[in-house]
């Protein structure tokens, strides 16, 4: 499924409710609408003074850029003029900055530095030129995939483009992955909803952090637009992968819901399983004796009635700060138990819609939503990356790593101040005693606030013991609870977990990794297990923030592309050559080491037992993207070549 280019018309002229469209010029975010401007009339004046907006603070989205009302209305004029004029046919004056001046214009948006080079993807993202073909192989190609949520789904839309037949195997009984795991109170995401959008499919979203049933309604259309159904088979799990060296192919075996195994062969295999699947369950004495029901968010049973109860938390992470406000006010008592601490910024845009003329100004001009989304990207994915290096020179290097974000300490802890009001006693139980950014920084769904409500205990303590409905936390102190809730996250670290993979010579992933010590060049491939592809794998997901799915489309571009460097070699496998995964893993390693998240302060879930960083990256999204725009013959071992080719092709 091709992008639509920026410059289409998605409605005819005829049919486009102006009054609507007004509405949505009328409500649109200036920075936003500022850059439609100057690409439709090619007047870069709006650049600069009087019209260039002001720096907002936090994360609100400076829909006014700051402006006074005067400039405001003036620039809707001049925009409503240019908008309408080229809905009727006018083509934009500047259609296609180059890349280092769309860098300009993002820096004059959000009113800060932005590096010359991030223009590259804010060009590709924003579709401004068309994209070649795929090469396409002469030769049926086969590929099974594991797993139908986000990783899968962009599999299988970048193969079909290929034309390589695939087959999804999902243990679940729908598309969604996470989003159809996850249904507890509050679920929802923690990025912009722009950003959380495959850039091939646009969606009309109706809130800016959309919940759960939204995102998934959105991934179950685009499954059924894109046709993935005729290609998926539901409630059969993958348990074991095994590489077959005579036949250069991948021997997968499955087991179905009544418990039938099947055996499937194919060219390719595409893990999509991700990093959040397998729910941490914690070691908890008496945990299965409890006297209540105990669930794990990640397993929300829909029968379960919370009204009156008494309830227990375990967790304070991402998914306690969203369930534990949602449940709050519907509960007898609610107690959390909480031994580590989170920071949380401002989350002025939590459940706030987003305007119905806003909705469908994006829907006419797609050169306004792509603003939009440039803006929120880089607000959410890449503008803290550089303020999180340590600094060796800091001399408070226990609270903060660097001037810049013993800044940010500041800020967060006026906020976590304000928002306790008169229950200033909670501060020492919830401020952290590390840098901000140690652990991936939560957005307040009104954490603090249900705190200081009467009925509401925190435990700063590991839950320790459970005798009956009894709770016993780590200080002795008791509690009786009706339900317990685990809020416990996931093994982050125990990639590819779920299945066995073996590789050439009987080689098992698992112990080529030693455990828990996984890593993958591109985050993508693995010396020794041929045409094996790992979506959403080692060192792929945003520790600074921002939304995975841009990665994910990076890893499924470079995995089509290493597809195609095999068809062009004539090959039948092709992985990374060990040399090159070392010197990938190792710049890994070294860039991490610069960064707050290896901080000795604080633990987090993007480290392994050694403490190595492997879930997330150290780069910012572009820098991940120029290196999966490519594969590189040179990174690559191709066997099993083909005509006149050698057995072996190295390079």
């Amino acid at each position: 499924m091709k992008s639509p280019m920026i410059t289409d018309r998605p409605i005819p002229a005829e049919s486009v409710d102006l009054t609507l469209l007004r509405l949505g010029v009328d409500e649109a975010n200036i920075p936003a609408l500022l850059m439609v401007l100057v690409q439709l009339t090619g007047e870069r004046k709006y650049l600069g003074s009087p019209y260039a907006p002001s720096r907002s603070k936090g994360l609100d989205d400076n829909d006014s850029g700051g402006l006074p009302d005067e400039i405001q209305a003036e620039i809707r004029e001049a925009a409503w003029a240019a908008i309408t004029a080229w809905v009727d046919g006018r083509e934009p004056v500047l259609p296609r900055p180059v890349n280092a001046e769309l860098a300009a214009m993002l820096a004059v948006a959000m009113v800060e530095a932005v590096p010359a080079e991030y223009g590259d993807t804010i060009a590709a993202t924003m579709h401004l030129d068309p994209v070649p073909d795929p090469v396409r192989s002469a030769k049926t190609l086969k590929a099974i995939i594991i797993g139908a949520g986000v990783s899968g789904m962009v599999a299988a839309v970048r193969l079909q483009e290929m034309g390589v037949e695939h087959t999804i195997f999902e243990k679940n009984h729908e598309f969604g992955g996470t989003w159809w795991e996850n249904r507890y109170p509050g679920c929802g995401v923690d990025t912009p909803n722009l950003t959380y959008t495959f850039s091939f499919r646009p969606n009309d979203w109706t809130a800016y952090f959309p919940l759960r049933d939204e995102i998934e309604s959105y991934l179950l259309a685009t499954a059924q637009e894109s046709g993935l159904y005729d290609h998926v088979r539901f409630d059969t799990k993958v348990e074991r992968a095994e590489w077959l060296t005579d036949r250069n192919q991948w021997e997968v075996t499955v087991r179905g819901e009544d418990g039938t195994q099947e055996v499937h062969h194919a060219d390719f295999v595409m893990s999509a399983v991700g990093l959040l699947n397998m729910p941490v369950v914690p070691d908890i004495k008496g945990l299965s004796g409890f006297a209540g029901r105990v669930v794990h968010t990640s397993d929300w049973p829909q029968d379960i009635e919370l009204k009156g109860k008494r309830v227990a938390v375990v967790g304070n992470g991402a998914s306690a700060m969203q369930v534990v406000p949602a449940i709050a006010d519907e509960v007898a008592e609610l107690t959390l138990f909480a031994r580590s601490k989170q920071w949380a910024a401002p989350f002025p845009q939590f459940r706030k819609p987003v305007p119905v003329g806003v909705r469908y100004l994006m829907q006419v001009v797609p050169l306004y939503r792509a603003w939009a989304e440039q803006r929120v990207t880089w607000t959410f994915n890449d503008r803290v990356l550089g303020t999180l290096f340590r600094d060796p020179e800091w001399s408070e290097p226990a609270r903060s790593v660097n001037a810049i974000n013993d800044g940010h300490r500041e800020f967060f802890t006026r906020y976590v101040r304000e928002e306790l009001g008169d229950r200033q006693d909670l501060l020492p139980l919830v401020l952290p005693d590390f840098p901000p950014f140690a652990k991936r920084m939560l957005l307040d769904n009104g954490w603090y606030r249900t705190l200081r409500k009467p009925h509401v205990q925190l435990v700063p303590q590991r839950l320790s013991e459970v005798r009956g409905s009894t709770l016993i936390a780590g200080d002795g102190q008791e509690i009786e609870a009706d339900v317990l809730i685990l809020a416990t996250g996931f093994q982050a670290s125990n990639v590819l977990g779920s299945y066995d993979v073996v590789g050439r010579e009987g080689c098992v992933l698992r112990e080529f990794w030693e455990g828990d010590n996984a890593a993958a060049y591109r985050g993508t491939l693995v010396p020794g297990f041929p045409n094996f592809f790992i979506l959403l794998g080692p060192n792929v997901g945003s520790g600074h923030g921002g939304s995975m799915i841009r990665n994910i489309e990076a890893q499924a571009h470079y995995a089509t592309r290493v597809i195609e460097a095999l068809v062009l070699a004539q090959a039948d496998a092709v992985e990374v050559r060990e040399d090159a995964y070392a010197d990938y893993k190792a710049q890994i390693d070294a860039a991490h080491e610069e960064l707050v998240w290896t901080h000795p302060g604080a633990n987090n879930w993007y480290r392994n037992s050694r403490g190595r960083v492997v879930a997330i990256t150290p780069w910012r999204n572009d820098a991940f993207w120029r290196m999966t725009r490519d594969a590189k013959p040179e990174d690559l071992k191709f066997t099993g070549v083909t005509a006149e080719h050698k057995t072996e092709q190295v390079g």
